[in-house]
């Protein structure tokens, strides 16, 4: 290979780190600086009037564990989707591609079912 053809990522690398500083250049110029010590005038509603209570509420671990299994079973699909596209390319060709998809879900499905097993998709217990 040429080195003509690693032009184009090195242009990426470039404007990719070019974007990134420019960024963070213009948010230091262009940011608003803390100038008084006044926690009151300084608190997130910055309505003058001091909060009661908590600011920020604790959400429950449920909301993360079905979030994360929810990206689990999205990556799922990833990488299904090209299997799909492909499915008739490896017949053509006389390739078994049936038998490592099946394993795939199997273990996919395993995981699922130990997990409604364990409780983590019910909401209250």
């Amino acid at each position: 290979m040429t080195s003509a053809a690693y032009l184009p990522i090195l242009i990426q690398v470039i404007l990719a780190t070019g974007v990134g500083l420019a960024i963070l250049t213009v948010n230091r110029v262009l940011a608003q600086r803390v100038r008084t010590k006044n926690a009151i005038k300084d608190s997130a509603y910055e309505c003058g009037v001091k909060s009661e209570g908590v600011i920020h509420t604790r959400f429950s671990v449920k909301f993360y564990v079905t979030a994360m299994l929810f990206i689990l079973f999205d990556i799922e699909v990833v990488f299904l989707i090209p299997w799909a596209f492909i499915y008739r390319d490896f017949l053509a060709n006389n390739i078994a591609i049936l038998s490592p998809i099946l394993f795939f879900l199997f273990v996919l499905v395993l995981g699922l079912v130990y997990e409604v097993k364990k409780g983590a998709l019910e909401w209250e217990k």
